[in-house]
């Protein structure tokens, strides 16, 4: 039986080589070692890429344009839940913070996450 032994991944080199085993481990048929060794690493790299490379919550613009897209969706179909469409202008642009009503009517209705939406911006 062939064994690799898992290491920790403390370079970018390390990085690189679990990346290079987790593609030829993307096969792997379930409840097999290879399975168990294509979790460990994916989770190994997952751990080194949020500790090194990070990745910050999108801003409220942001996120509101990337559910617009997933959901088809125009600038007048944001209307019923910010407002006028100088309004989702204002928004979409960030000219405009959006206001606690806004938050709650997207989060309700669109899903975006309330914490994404609600950004690094002072509430209106």
């Amino acid at each position: 039986m062939n064994q690799t032994t898992i290491r920790p991944i403390r370079t970018d080199d390390d990085l690189a080589l679990a990346l290079d085993r987790i593609d030829r481990l993307m096969d792997a048929e379930t409840a097999t070692p290879e399975a168990d060794e294509l979790e460990v690493l994916s989770q190994l790299v997952e751990l080194y890429e949020d500790k090194h490379w990070p990745i910050g919550l999108p801003t409220p613009a942001a996120a509101i344009r990337f559910r617009m897209e997933q959901g088809h969706l125009a600038e007048k179909d944001l209307v019923p839940y910010i407002g006028s469409s100088e309004k989702v202008s204002e928004i979409l642009s960030g000219r405009k913070p959006l206001t606690l009503k806004m938050i709650r009517s997207l989060h309700r209705h669109l899903g975006i996450p309330a914490e994404v939406l609600l950004g690094d911006s002072q509430l209106v």
